[in-house]
């Protein structure tokens, strides 16, 4: 699995990693203005972006095309950042190659199973008729009549594309990720003891994917964790409140003097 990624800026190695349904695009703010102070690496993770389709899609091997990754580009340590399913990957791999990641960067998602709560959203996507489909402004009508927000849907029509016989058609697996949904709700497996390099958990302050039941298992995993919430943002803090994260983000991985 050659995952497809972007490289930019220099200093320290900075893989990011996306969340569910997105692609390394969704990093694009974050990632020029980290590329001031590191090595950025911005990766479309499988059946997502530019990257290979699969089958199959769970963590572990997730992690696996990450480690695949790092040694095609012979990167011994990395920090790592990820987000929501990105941010799932990261903490997998942090416990499987723990030698492999200095710090780890976790936002908005803990070490937990989670209820489904994309059924319409999937539904929305699959009601698109893509062999017939004319214009984005069509897919945004049929996709509207399952999904209310307007930045969510703008955020998911992100995958379309015309491929080269012109017609409409997903970057993503949209099929793979429909029927594997299920491992991409469960949560990391545990490897064997927890990773005990410094962690950041950033939850957006008006996000429900972080809660305080979650503290137990986050520690469990990784207990040096530490966390920010960010006021005001939602599940995407690092789009909703750009400057606020770049800052975090910064001050967390950059060595103190």
């Amino acid at each position: 699995m050659k995952l497809h990624y972007q490289r930019l800026g220099q200093g320290t190695p900075l893989v990011i990693l996306h969340g569910l349904f997105g692609s390394l695009e969704n990093w694009g703010l974050q990632a020029k203005a980290l590329s001031e102070h590191f090595d950025i690496l911005a990766v479309d993770l499988r059946n997502h972006g530019r990257s290979p389709h699969a089958e199959q899609i769970d963590y572990s091997l997730m992690s696996a095309d990450l480690l695949e990754l790092l040694d095609s580009l012979s990167l011994d340590k990395v920090l790592l950042m990820g987000h929501s399913m990105g941010g799932k990957v990261a903490m997998q791999f942090a416990l499987d190659h723990p030698e492999r990641v200095e710090k780890l960067v976790v936002v908005d998602i803990a070490p937990v199973a989670y209820a489904p709560r994309h059924d319409e959203v999937i539904a929305g996507l699959k009601a698109i008729p893509l062999e017939s489909l004319k214009s984005r402004r069509e897919a945004d009508e049929i996709l509207g009549q399952y999904v209310d927000e307007e930045a969510t849907r703008a955020f998911l029509l992100k995958n379309l594309y015309r491929n080269e016989e012109k017609q409409f058609a997903w970057r993503m697996n949209l099929n793979a990720l429909a029927e594997r949904y299920a491992d991409i709700g469960a949560a990391p497996a545990r490897s064997g003891v927890p990773y005990a390099g410094p962690v950041l958990f950033i939850k957006g302050g008006n996000s429900d994917y972080l809660q305080a039941e979650h503290q137990q298992p986050i520690q469990d995993n990784f207990p040096k964790a530490g966390f920010k919430i960010i006021a005001g943002a939602g599940h995407l803090p690092h789009v909703e409140k750009p400057a606020i994260f770049t800052r975090l983000v910064q001050q967390f991985f950059t060595p103190a003097d």
